[in-house]
């Protein structure tokens, strides 16, 4: 993280302060976070508006140790820039401020605090300290449809509201998410009547974040994927192809779907088991690009689609040795978090490999881009019936799957990526049982 965009102020000018207190929070890359202050005493100037955006280290607002300098402080401190105007501006450079010699200044944040948290769904979705709790377009279509968000129950994850909720508060037709697990963006479709018949006129079948003749800002999550995949560009990639027949995956998958276990779950647990016994494959380059790094862990992170645009990668660490089961549920678990921006740094940070999973879609083939710092990236297309001829020279349909590796070559050359693919499928297609083991 090397800046953060001021989401909103939990204090305002003049309110006391408590050592360990959130006082605002700060949206990154990939999750919004609280902020806490480091100092008691009262919170005497805000030099950085809700909007705008600080780099690491900024001092954002200014705490005094008594009410006494409060108005002393805040005449000495710099005027605060006006917020954007539109919600969804992204960041840009922070000005320089210079705090008052009295004061202790807030600095944006260097580590991640821990992750804001609503309240039941049971109840309005405010924390105690009053602060409602609700997605970005949640509140963007709240301030367009003139929706108080206090009176909400939030129907997300923590009684988080969500924008159906905003939607559902006005009686608008609501577009219903189908969530894909995997790197696909969730596809909509519109809310029907009782006989079928559409509620409105009929919307278009695919996502986009803009309408016709708009020019829409990347939002800060956008800008961060963007910049990876910039980065990627100097990486010098390659990439194989491997057919996998998935008639016993398939139906072993049968058996385990009713306990909870997704297609997502059981993939990322036999590359797991494969990458374990392939460390070359694992590994990545070091921060400067100077030597191979071997992770002490298997990590697969497996790519997820935000609402609002942008892909967010939670991992599932230690895929090799953690049970079938419980990593279905932390995949769960992490995608309900990483929807709502609730994911902590270090679960979506620290994948060792990276899985993408369009098969939901029901696609043929595609390639993934290398996430930097990464040796690898497995691209999971659809399965299908195909028609197989066997090496007796008979004919069969059967279910296969394409799978495409991208490669790190500085790191994993052709041999080792085949090999990987090769006990990929072999897992696969002979013995997917094991996986429960």
């Amino acid at each position: 993280m090397t800046e953060g965009k001021i989401v909103e102020w939990l204090k305002k000018p003049g309110d006391k302060v408590e050592r360990g207190e959130s006082v605002l929070v700060v949206e990154s890359d990939k999750a919004d976070m609280d902020v806490e202050s480091f100092n008691e005493g009262f919170l005497a100037a805000v030099l950085m508006p809700a909007g705008g955006t600080a780099p690491v280290g900024e001092t954002i607002a200014l705490i005094v140790e008594t009410e006494a300098e409060i108005a002393e402080v805040a005449a000495k401190a710099p005027a605060a820039p006006a917020a954007p105007a539109a919600p969804a501006a992204q960041p840009v450079a922070a000005p320089a401020t210079a705090p008052a010699p009295a004061a202790q200044p807030v600095a944006a944040p260097v580590a991640a605090p821990a992750p804001v948290m609503a309240a039941a769904v049971s109840a309005p979705a405010s924390t105690a300290s009053g602060r409602v709790v609700a997605s970005p377009r949640a509140k963007k279509l709240a301030s367009q449809l003139g929706v108080a968000l206090e009176a909400l129950r939030g129907s997300g994850p923590h009684g988080r509201i969500q924008a159906e909720d905003v939607l559902a508060a006005t009686g608008q037709p609501i577009t219903v998410p189908r969530v894909a697990e995997g790197s696909g963006p969730a596809v909509t479709a519109a809310a029907v009547g009782g006989n079928g018949a559409a509620a409105t006129a009929p919307a278009p079948a695919g996502q986009a974040f803009g309408r016709p003749g708009e020019s829409v800002a990347f939002n800060t999550l956008q800008n961060a994927v963007n910049r990876n995949m910039v980065a990627s560009l100097v990486v010098p990639c390659f990439r194989v192809g491997y057919t996998i027949t998935t008639d016993k995956l398939d139906a072993f998958y049968k058996q385990v779907k009713g306990k909870g276990v997704t297609m997502t779950a059981l993939l990322a647990k036999a590359v797991g088991v494969t990458l374990a016994r392939h460390p070359q494959v694992n590994a990545g380059t070091s921060a400067d690009g100077s030597a191979m790094a071997y992770p002490a862990e298997v990590n697969v992170a497996v790519a997820v689609a935000m609402e609002d645009g942008g892909l967010i990668t939670p991992v599932l660490a230690n895929a090799d040795t953690t049970d079938l089961y419980s990593m279905a549920r932390n995949w769960a678990d992490l995608v309900a978090r990483s929807r709502t921006k609730q994911l902590q740094p270090e679960e979506y940070t620290t994948g060792t490999f990276t899985l993408s999973n369009l098969g939901m879609f029901g696609v043929d083939r595609f390639d993934a881009i290398l996430p930097p710092g990464t040796g690898a990236i497995l691209a999971v297309a659809a399965s299908r019936p195909t028609v197989v001829a066997g090496k007796d020279g008979s004919i069969s349909v059967k279910r296969q799957m394409q799978v495409n590796l991208t490669a790190d070559h500085r790191v994993i050359y052709g041999a080792q990526a085949a090999a990987f693919l090769k006990d990929l499928a072999q897992l696969i297609e002979t013995n997917p049982e094991s996986l429960a083991i």
